[in-house]
């Protein structure tokens, strides 16, 4: 299978998941709470049984470690090439009905993640992005537009930053820039609003795990930004068994 046939298949997978979030989304559903505090929803085990089976399909030779199921204690051994899935990122904002939240799936390759989908159901917007592809954005079904991010504007810098997750050390970084404008957003589509020039810097400097950024690094990085470790400097890399799968904290920045 080509770099852009499984580009395809997962964009198709992505909104195939997506339909059924929604499908749950519109409705009343139930909220439990994992041993790890984070909440789930019906909508998480449904899209992530739809991606799974997709991927099997597709791509039957490449592992997938998913969100679900590695709570679920099912982690599969690792090679150089596996599958990243967040069925539904931005859980909170799922249970609020914001609409900020997304389905991820990552191809990671040799540590880091070279093609990714990230698709936002409630707002009809799909990011993707692939080595071949480049990046781009999709809104409803409407054409491929290329992303890509911006140089700093010289009058300083919009950043943006978790809905749920901001704390006193983000805005103590925060505080060491230029900032001219803030803006809030739920799941990765921070890395989406940076990928395609909204914003110019995201600081998270707090519990994150793979599934939540493999995808949003693979279309940020596409378009010409970086997802670097704080304060180390090193890319963000992946299938870090060791510590569990947890990121450490990381900013993301544009070009």
């Amino acid at each position: 299978m080509t770099d852009d046939s499984l580009l395809d298949e997962m964009i198709a997978l992505a909104l195939e998941a997506g339909a059924a979030t929604m499908g749950v989304y519109a409705g009343k559903f139930d909220v439990s709470v994992k041993a790890d505090a984070s909440p789930v929803t019906q909508a998480d085990e449904i899209a992530e049984a739809i991606i799974l089976k997709g991927l099997a399909g597709a791509a039957p030779d490449i592992p997938v470690l998913a969100e679900e199921s590695a709570a679920a204690g099912r982690i599969p051994t690792l090679g150089r090439r596996f599958f990243l899935v967040d069925p539904l990122d931005g859980t909170k904002e799922f249970v609020s009905k914001t609409g900020e939240f997304t389905v991820n799936i990552a191809l990671i390759e040799d540590g880091a993640p070279t093609m990714g989908v990230v698709y936002a159901p409630a707002m009809g917007r799909l990011y993707a992005a692939s080595k071949t592809a480049g990046a781009f954005r999709v809104d409803g079904d409407g054409p491929r537009k290329p992303i890509s991010a911006r140089k700093p504007p010289a009058a300083g810098l919009v950043a943006v930053a978790s809905r749920s997750h901001r704390n006193a050390e983000t805005d103590e970084f925060l505080s060491k820039l230029t900032i001219t404008d803030f803006a809030a957003a739920g799941s990765s589509l921070k890395f989406c609003l940076v990928a395609e020039g909204a914003a110019d810097v995201y600081p998270r400097l707090g519990r994150t795990m793979e599934w939540d950024t493999g995808a949003g690094q693979a279309v940020l990085e596409a378009a010409g930004g970086r997802v670097l470790v704080h304060p180390a400097g090193d890319p963000l890399a992946y299938g870090k068994k060791a510590r569990g799968f947890d990121n450490p904290h990381f900013i993301a920045w544009g070009a």
